[in-house]
């Protein structure tokens, strides 16, 4: 009879249950967000093609399901009822024999213009970019040329023109990402395409057949790279229409690599014109990149972007699947003065996912310890508070570990800012730790602030989205503590926190 040695089975034993848990914990699901759109696996990059339709949200995205690193590119495609919960649905579309697809948008042909409709069934159309990588290695100037497919299924299952590309390139080395829409006054279609560093304006009675009308651009606005991901859309603003262009590029962000920024004008269907002299951004943080809108809802003009930035966002700790989008949000329009200035705050639907939400008034708030009053954190959390007269003031979320992600206001600069310097991995690229700044836009003296924080990101709101900041951070253990620090005359008229459920089950 063998004699057993406990001691080796239980040397084995520990060795096993700390292997395993530290593999648990250096897992890359747990940098997972709980309540932002992801892929299951592989790379994702810009919105595409977003269109409602019979109370559906649809979301389409860059794709790469072999790999968490960019690859051919696929649109991936998701559906929601309320913005919030989504559900993954199978690929889109597929590269071919012209390309890759790159970005582009969805349309619903209600009036069959495209005449694609069959069987009384009203058509989806795509409108996307070929991307050919084959001329662009062989130094072409026009491997990229813009496609067409249809869908008789609200949007499940698509098939390509089969006299593609509609619009051909001519001899522009960028020519990319349409974003399509219906011109009511003149009843025909408007593209919106980036042609390398600005934006052409093309029309179409069909979606089929285009005419350019003229551009914008060259002149005005961050150049140094090429244009990227328009959108052009009215939003009301008292009684007035104001059309709102957006133009992502990168690099040239306001704090470094990618970044949206905007113009305000008029559009007549043939040319936007603009007055704007200065530099306008969508969001000052670096993590909100390539948004596009859906077409408006119930006179709402819903955003949604790529929560991630071409700097480093191939470098990221995460390698099952990388990137996810932004929060859906809200624009809208306020006037500073003689300029109109473009808002977002996240949608209303977030507060369905409220969780032990916690509401006070009048707040003398030196130091604040959120974690106190709702208890330690264990995922989301979305904060919302109102002061008469604005300080400086910072939010820390931070672990036992050190780590931690500051936001906050300096007033003696005016301005807002995000430091993820000590927020955990920054190794992976090295200006990742950088504290980053964003303008304060109104002279007004009281407040209204939202912030929402995932697993690994933050989005704050200021003065009711005037000023925007998204960040993506990856700390070695979750955030569990959150304080707020101000000065003795910070006094908070309201306050309301709430943890948030998370979207995936």
């Amino acid at each position: 009879m063998k004699c057993i040695n406990f001691s080796a089975i239980f040397y084995l034993f520990i060795t096993q249950f700390i292997s395993t848990n530290v593999t648990a914990q250096a897992s890359p699901e747990r940098y997972r967000p709980q309540i932002h759109f992801t892929p299951k696996d592989g790379w994702m990059n810009d919105p595409n093609g977003m269109v409602y339709y019979n109370y559906q949200f649809h979301l389409y995205y860059q794709y790469y399901p072999n790999s968490s690193v960019w690859g051919p590119m696929h649109w991936g495609h998701a559906t929601s009822k309320d913005l919030i919960h989504w559900q993954r649905q199978p690929i889109a579309l597929y590269p071919d024999s012209l390309g890759f697809i790159f970005s582009g948008s969805v349309v619903v042909d209600s009036n069959n213009t495209s005449g694609f409709k069959k069987n009384g069934k009203t058509p989806f159309v795509a409108i996307f970019t070929y991307h050919d990588m084959q001329n662009e290695k062989a130094g072409r100037n026009d491997y990229q040329s813009q496609g067409v497919a249809y869908s008789l299924d609200e949007g499940m299952t698509w098939t390509k023109y089969d006299k593609n590309p509609v619009l051909k390139n001519p001899g522009i080395k960028d020519f990319r990402d349409p974003k399509v829409s219906w011109f009511e006054p003149q009843k025909k279609w408007i593209m919106t395409l980036a042609t390398f560093d600005r934006i052409s304006f093309y029309s179409s009675p069909d979606l089929k057949n285009w005419t350019k009308e003229s551009d914008f651009g060259k002149d005005v606005g961050v150049h140094g790279a090429a244009w990227e991901c328009p959108d052009l859309f009215p939003i009301n603003y008292n009684g007035e229409k104001i059309w709102v262009l957006l133009v992502s590029i990168n690099p040239g962000g306001p704090n470094g690599g990618s970044g949206t920024q905007y113009f305000t004008g008029r559009f007549d269907g043939k040319n936007f014109s603009s007055d704007q002299k200065d530099v306008r951004w969508l969001d000052y943080g670096t993590d909100d990149y390539a948004g596009v809108t859906w077409p408006a809802v119930d006179n709402r003009k819903i955003f949604i972007g790529w929560m991630s930035n071409w700097q480093y966002g191939k470098l990221v700790p995460t390698n099952k699947w990388r990137s996810s989008m932004t929060i859906a949000r809200d624009l809208g329009i306020d006037k500073i003065g003689d300029k109109y200035l473009l808002t977002s705050q996240p949608v209303s639907e977030l507060n369905k996912i409220n969780d032990k939400e916690i509401v006070e008034e009048n707040i003398v708030a030196p130091d604040y310890d959120f974690t106190k009053k709702m208890g330690k954190l264990t995922g989301p959390v979305k904060i919302n508070f109102t002061t008469d007269k604005i300080q400086t003031f910072s939010v820390t979320l931070s672990n036992d570990r050190g780590e931690k992600m500051v936001i906050g206001y300096n007033k003696e600069a005016n301005y807002f800012y995000a430091d993820r310097s000590a927020s955990g991995n920054t190794s992976f690229e090295k200006e990742f730790a950088n504290f980053h700044y964003a303008p304060r836009l109104t002279p007004a003296q009281d407040l209204n602030f939202t912030m929402i924080s995932d697993n690994t990101s933050i989005e704050f709101f200021a003065d009711k989205g005037l000023t925007v900041m998204t960040e993506i951070f990856f700390p070695d253990k979750p955030y569990d503590k959150i304080v707020l620090h101000s000065t003795k005359d910070f006094v908070i008229k309201k306050l309301s926190a709430a943890k948030l459920k998370g979207i995936w089950k």
